[in-house]
């Protein structure tokens, strides 16, 4: 392996192995089942199958020392299987995985922390794990309790940390020992909005300054795009698409594009709510038609359907809406409602010459009695705005900018 290529991953594959008793309906019936096995020892009717699911097949990729890089996809994609093999924590089933360089790993909320020691005693504890002298931890000492903002709780349990002070200080510890590798999962989506800043400027000085390799899994597109060099794009367990940042962003929106533009959820899927509200269909309305693709100088509308199944909710429905780049445009609602049992339908209107050409995503959010989301739907639905050529002046270029608005402008003569 070349002195700049750190990690390299060679036709990667990882099977698990799923067991389930025959002729069980539920998780419940299954454990009951074999602990009345266990106990009378005695042979029954019932078989055990086994059946083979791949989590990884055949992945493959090179990253360069000093580059930031995002792993994105939906959940199910094989993006945290492959993060626990980089780590170490569990080997391929195939292929192979290179390293050149000490790794460290933030994969979930107080990963490598003993509950019953304190901060101060998990500060030395976790660098410990991460390969680091007493030496070195003491060294960087004052430094990640500075970052960490726990000096207050240094000396208490961590298992009195609320998730932020855990994913504060477990962040802090692999970011300020030195790694020349980081890998990072979506833990950094717990801290609050102040420190989430914090971590990503850690990271880009850690990559700049250093030289340190980064790879950073999140669902937040827009920071993939903006903090990432390159990205990686995983789907069921393959690399899909893999290039600069923002060109693989856009191909994993547009993966979510919807022919037709309407989309409809099943009774059965998960994330489309619960038996208290259930998103039902989303579509996009252009020119009084359904369609994903838009006119920039044309009104376009979002509606989403939506069953209410427990009366007397406080509801709160609004959308986000991001561009290709994952930046998030706007986010809107119509307020708050006290709807009775029903299905309901809400529909909001993007005004023509309002929106730039480019693709689109919508996330749809449905929260109840103020505090509790009971949907959050990200990319439920795509669409495009495409250019008419109205309103440019000649102008062929990229204009750049998320919103393009006819404004009223007046030039006037004044010598």
């Amino acid at each position: 392996m070349s002195d700049d290529i750190v990690i390299r991953a060679e036709n990667v594959s990882k099977r698990y192995r799923l067991s389930h008793l025959a002729g069980q309906d539920t998780l419940g019936e299954s454990l009951h089942h074999l602990a009345r096995l266990a106990w009378r020892r005695v042979r029954c009717n019932t078989r055990l199958q086994r059946e083979d699911f791949w989590a990884l097949r055949d992945v493959n990729f090179e990253i360069k020392r000093g580059e930031v890089v995002g792993i994105i996809g939906r959940n199910g994609a094989g993006k945290s299987t492959l993060l626990k093999i980089l780590s170490r924590i569990t080997g391929p089933t195939t292929g192979r995985i290179m390293l050149q360089g000490r790794a460290a790993s933030l994969l979930e909320v107080g990963t490598g922390f003993h509950p019953d020691l304190t901060g101060r005693d998990n500060i030395y504890l976790n660098g410990a794990i991460l390969g680091m002298s007493r030496a070195e931890i003491r060294r960087k000492f004052d430094e990640i309790v500075a970052f960490a903002e726990v000096e207050r709780f240094l000396d208490t349990p961590v298992k009195r940390y609320s998730s932020g002070m855990y994913v504060r200080l477990a962040f802090s510890v692999a970011a300020h020992l030195e790694p020349e590798i980081l890998i990072i999962d979506e833990v950094l989506a717990v801290g609050d909005a102040a420190f989430q800043k914090k971590c990503l400027g850690k990271i880009n000085q850690v990559s700049r300054d250093a030289g340190r390799t980064v790879i950073f899994v999140s669902h937040n597109l827009g920071v993939v795009a903006n903090l990432c060099g390159r990205a990686i794009f995983m789907e069921n367990g393959r690399v899909k698409f893999a290039g600069q940042a923002g060109e693989v962003v856009a191909s994993y929106i547009r993966s979510g594009d919807h022919a037709g533009g309407e989309v409809a959820w099943p009774p059965e899927d998960p994330r489309a709510g619960n038996n208290r509200v259930r998103l039902h269909r989303a579509r996009i309305v252009t020119e009084g038609r359904i369609s994903h693709d838009v006119p920039i100088d044309r009104d376009v509308f979002i509606e989403y359907e939506f069953a209410v199944h427990t009366p007397d909710l406080t509801l709160t429905s609004s959308i986000h809406l991001f561009d290709k780049h994952g930046a998030c445009v706007l986010s809107s609602g119509p307020g708050n409602s006290t709807p009775s049992v029903g299905i309901y339908r809400d529909r909001v209107r993007l005004p023509a010459n309002f929106l730039n050409d480019g693709l689109y995503s919508v996330s749809i959010i449905l929260i109840t009695d103020s505090a509790r989301i009971e949907i959050h739907l990200t990319d439920a639905i795509t669409f495009t705005v495409h250019e008419t050529g109205a309103g440019r002046n000649e102008f062929t270029g990229t204009i750049i900018g998320c919103i393009r608005p006819k404004l009223d402008w007046q030039n006037t003569a004044i010598t």
